[in-house]
């Protein structure tokens, strides 16, 4: 598991990322090669008899990619369909082998069996089947089986195992693609081309021409131990805490600072494990963290600890285009 992001995957004349760049190469190479050899036809992905959402992104680290999936879920429900969502099941540490049937998310999971964000999607969404395994053609079989005429795969954009009808690449417009190179040399995965051949690139901030802007607005604190809310503003000449364990714990701490609060920040690795030791230096001032973190921080929660949970908003047209590319499906139409 990355712990910490490179800061010279941000430096594009960085002498270490111009040493790594030759095996940055490579990898984007193989990265194409692959994307090819399922459009082609010398690798098959299976077909599933509903539609399949995509959502993922071309960088390493955290984007906006499950808010924007919860986002989808609720409009998909919204207008009359039944999704389902599939997830790998990053950062639990049993019960999600490759060897095991798919796992149906319940809200009374822990992250160690399902991972955090798919124990944070189903408690966000209620009875909406959130499932994981490795395989997401499984995972997918089993969602259809239950119920579901609609897919979104949650991280899934270079899971090609599993055809795709609509995909949807999210950006972090603050940071982009970095020096623009391939890992280890920089933070892509795939090469900044692939983003032409997506149907749908959200960014989170700022989006230019052809692209739709996603912002993250956060409600109420909530307490972990009881779920009292209380206003952000609140919080305003209190010195606080403030924990993440995200892909980018900056915009976190940027976020609470910019609605005016004192916070000092400790970020963890992204998926980080909290424990009882990681809280227990925060036991007076308020400490406010993610949800995301609030998943794994409960068992150990004070009543000095708080989540701040952000819901997404898109840009105007967005659920629409969305839902019009869906509309061949309605009628029960097999994906092409």
């Amino acid at each position: 598991m990355l712990r910490k992001t490179p800061s010279f995957w941000h430096a594009p004349h960085d002498p270490r990322g111009l040493l790594l760049a030759p095996l940055g190469w490579l990898w984007c190479a193989l990265a194409r090669r692959r994307l090819r050899a399922y459009r082609d036809g010398r690798r098959v992905a299976e077909r599933l008899s509903v539609p399949v959402i995509v959502v993922g992104n071309i960088t390493v680290g955290g984007s906006g990619k499950t808010p924007l999936t919860q986002w989808l879920a609720v409009r998909l429900q919204e207008a009359g369909w039944r999704p389902a969502i599939l997830s790998r099941g990053y950062g639990a540490r049993a019960g999600v082998r490759k060897a095991d049937a798919p796992r149906i998310v319940s809200a009374t999971d822990t992250p160690d069996q399902v991972g955090d964000e798919p124990l944070l999607l189903k408690r966000r969404l209620g009875d909406l089947d959130v499932i994981v395994h490795p395989s997401r053609a499984m995972a997918g079989r089993l969602a259809v089986e239950r119920g579901a005429n609609v897919l979104l795969l949650d991280d899934g954009l270079q899971h090609l195992q599993l055809a795709r009808d609509i995909e949807i690449a999210v950006l972090d417009g603050a940071r982009g693609v970095g020096n623009g190179r391939c890992l280890p040399a920089g933070p892509l995965r795939e090469p900044f081309r692939r983003l032409d051949e997506v149907d749908a690139v959200v960014v989170r901030g700022g989006a230019d021409a052809g692209q739709w802007g996603m912002r993250l607005t956060p409600g109420d604190a909530v307490r972990l131990i009881d779920g009292a809310c209380r206003p952000l503003a609140d919080f305003v000449g209190e010195p606080c805490d403030a924990i993440a364990g995200i892909g980018h714990p900056e915009r976190f701490f940027d976020m609470l600072s910019g609605l005016g609060l004192r916070v000092h920040g400790q970020a963890f690795p992204d998926h980080h494990a909290f424990s009882a030791s990681d809280l227990k230096p925060f036991a007076h001032r308020p400490l406010l963290m993610t949800e995301k973190d609030a998943v794994k921080c409960l068992p150990h929660a004070r009543p000095n600890h708080w989540f701040v949970p952000v819901e997404a908003e898109l840009d105007t047209g967005f659920a629409e285009f969305i839902l019009s590319r869906l509309e061949r499906f309605r009628d029960g139409q097999t994906p092409a």
